[in-house]
């Protein structure tokens, strides 16, 4: 069965990329879907069977690599992490498959969007279930490979091309130091077995790694060089610029990569190498600091966007940046919650995004809407569910959306933390938390409510998506209502050491998640606070007086420009990498390739050959006395040399 659940997504890409001009359009999308519905059915069996009978195993399929003493094998990892991301990848892939086929169906290339959407599933799947480093970066890379084939899925569009391309180089950059981390983790444990590396990591605490004469602890170095990968992955502050650029890819592949897979592996990376990180404060310390600065930063842009899956983007970076600053500070189930939850509010928001899109003839400008809400009601509806999870409006103690449980936690994680770090997590995640509530209702209000500022031939033809966009939606939205509730207390409450068993890791000395239970009643109900102000606020602008944000923008256009533009990160690295790579580029194009390479290669020696062959040429004229006298000319000059040679050997 565990095969099953991996291997399905792969046969059903196989098929439909070798074959599927003979199966056709509808069999390849019928037949990948098929499947992938197959392993989400099959990953919600294994969760009940691993968690609450069975228990955790790993399944041995064969001998991957068998070196001398380095030997290892592909073998699937199934305990209580494996299981909840293998609900999470199977289930909001499988909705994903369904929306596609309506969303896709006047597209020339459905057989290979359709492989590529399994692929990256199968991907996903191997890294979630790894029993190694080396079979975790196979998976690692592998949705690098497949994120780079659906971004640029559109490629007669240069604007796919550059995006896709972007976020592969970014990926680089961070997958170098997820490189030199496994690596160096091999170097200090002798093996990539994850098992063997954690029951060997308390003997390992204070060991040291020397590079180039210095010195550092290992565990920091390590924990360093493998959330740098997760940086890029998970697209936290400083690689997240390829996050936006993603949206020139199909609204399918936005829900697939933001929502549940590619960019929350950094999260379930740092979650499952949890025994390593415990024991590195500095690490440990890093990744709050980031996560939280991402967190605010996103939330920060998100609140001048105008391209409404841009607006739901951003949203994605800052809600990762939340499940970061919570590994952060070891409350490890909160940030693994908050990553269940927010698969289903987030991916339920992009392709409800998709929904408008197609209700506004391809239209994703939330300057050019308005006034669609009554012609649209499902997807409003939706749309609604979505934002409430996402802003994580509830009330304490009574209900709450999937959001207001899993965020709420985290920001009660980082108080309870108690320490530097954790003060500065909870008050950028406050500030977020109002930031992510205003802009979500700002999106709704711009798309749905007010006068229509869209084009009235578009207008004249909103409609409600056909339902095999619309009915896949609940499924997630029953997610985004009830996910929270019911998985509260198994993540983080008083099921947690039931539930994660030993999947997870935390030493005594870290309490902040036992500790969030207990924090005063004013941290509870400040994120709510924060949440309906960022309504409210929203609404004020909006609705209530729709010029007030213009006039607000006009008030202070640098701060509004600052935000618009992304806090300038494409300009700097554009400035900083991007024209001095051009300008050597250029430099050894022209010195190096063309003066030097080609003026001694091409135009150089290849040039006199060619003169010498032509004037040799010219003497092939058919005349005899030409020939006799070229006899000649060859005669004196070989008598001449002899005489010369002669006259030295005497």
């Amino acid at each position: 069965m565990e095969e099953a659940v991996v291997f399905f997504p792969l046969i059903g890409a196989i098929i439909a990329g070798f074959f599927g001009r003979y199966i056709g359009d509808k069999g390849s999308s019928i037949l990948t879907t098929s499947l992938l519905t197959v392993s989400g059915v099959l990953s919600w069996y294994l969760f009940y069977d691993i968690i609450y009978v069975a228990g955790p195993r790993t399944i041995e399929l064969f001998t991957w690599i068998d070196v001398g003493d380095f030997e290892f094998s592909w073998a699937l990892k199934m305990d209580q992490l494996t299981a909840v991301m293998l609900v999470v990848v199977t289930t909001v892939s499988s909705v994903v498959h369904w929306y596609s086929i309506g969303y896709m169906h006047h597209d020339p290339g459905i057989p290979r969007f359709f492989a590529y959407l399994s692929l990256f599933t199968f991907f996903m799947l191997t890294l979630v279930t790894a029993d190694n480093l080396v079979q975790l970066f196979f998976g690692w890379e592998g949705v690098g490979l497949a994120s780079y084939l659906l971004i640029g899925f559109w490629y007669n569009r240069p604007s796919a091309n550059a995006a896709a391309i972007k976020a592969f180089l970014v990926n680089r950059v961070g997958d170098f130091g997820f490189a030199l981390g496994i690596f160096a983790t091999f170097v200090l444990f002798d093996t990539v077995n994850i098992d063997t590396i954690f029951a060997a990591v308390p003997g390992k605490m204070d060991a040291r790694l020397v590079f180039l004469e210095w010195e550092f602890h290992a565990m920091t170095i390590i924990c360093l060089l493998l959330f740098l990968g997760a940086m890029g992955k998970s697209a936290q502050l400083g690689l997240h610029t390829w996050l936006p650029d993603a949206m020139e890819g199909p609204t399918p592949v936005s829900a697939l990569i933001h929502a549940a897979t590619m960019v929350t592996a950094g999260v379930f990376m740092v979650c499952r190498l949890s025994p390593m990180f415990e024991y590195s404060e500095t690490a440990l310390m890093v990744v709050t600091v980031v996560g939280a600065s991402t967190a605010f930063f996103a939330a920060t842009v998100g609140l001048t966007q105008n391209d409404i899956k841009r607006v739901i983007a951003y949203s994605a970076c800052s809600q990762l940046g939340y499940m970061f600053f919570a590994a952060g500070v070891s409350a490890y189930g909160a940030a693994m919650f908050h990553l269940f939850t927010h698969a289903f509010f987030n991916a339920l928001l992009f392709l409800g995004s998709g929904c408008v899109i197609h209700a506004m003839s391809d239209e994703q400008d939330m300057r050019k809407m308005g006034g669609i809400w009554r012609h649209v009601p499902v997807t409003y509806a939706y749309m609604w569910i979505g934002s409430l999870a996402l802003a994580g409006v509830g009330i304490p103690g009574v209900f709450g959306f999937a959001g207001f449980y899993s965020k709420d936690i985290i920001l009660e994680s980082s108080w309870a933390a108690g320490s530097g770090v954790g003060y500065y997590a909870f008050w950028l995640g406050i500030a977020a938390a109002f930031m992510t509530a205003f802009y979500s209702w700002r999106l709704l209000f711009m798309t749905f409510h007010g006068e229509t500022r869209a084009d009235e031939r578009v207008f004249a033809h909103v409609h409600e998506p056909p339902k095999i966009l619309t009915m896949p939606l609940a499924v997630l939205a029953v997610g985004a209502i009830v996910a929270g509730i019911l998985g509260y207390q198994a993540f983080t409450g008083d099921g947690y050491a039931a539930f994660w068993g030993d999947s997870l890791k935390v030493l005594p000395t870290h309490t902040a998640l036992a500790e969030a239970h207990n924090v005063p009643l004013i941290i509870k109900l400040l994120p709510l606070f924060m949440g309906v102000g960022g309504i409210w606020l929203a609404y004020r602008m909006y609705i209530q007086r729709p010029g007030m944000a213009d006039r607000w923008r006009e008030q202070h256009k640098e701060l509004h420009a600052f935000s618009l533009n992304k806090w300038y990160f494409d300009e700097l690295y554009d400035r900083i990498f991007v024209r001095p790579a051009f300008w050597f580029g250029n430099l050894f194009w022209r010195k190096g390739d063309v003066a030097i390479i080609d003026g001694f290669g091409p135009d150089g020696i290849a040039a006199v050959t060619r003169r010498l062959a032509a004037f040799m040429s010219w003497l092939q004229s058919g005349y005899v006395y030409h020939y006799a006298f070229a006899m000649m000319i060859g005669v004196v000059a070989l008598v001449t040399w002899y005489m010369a040679v002669g006259g030295e050997a005497s």
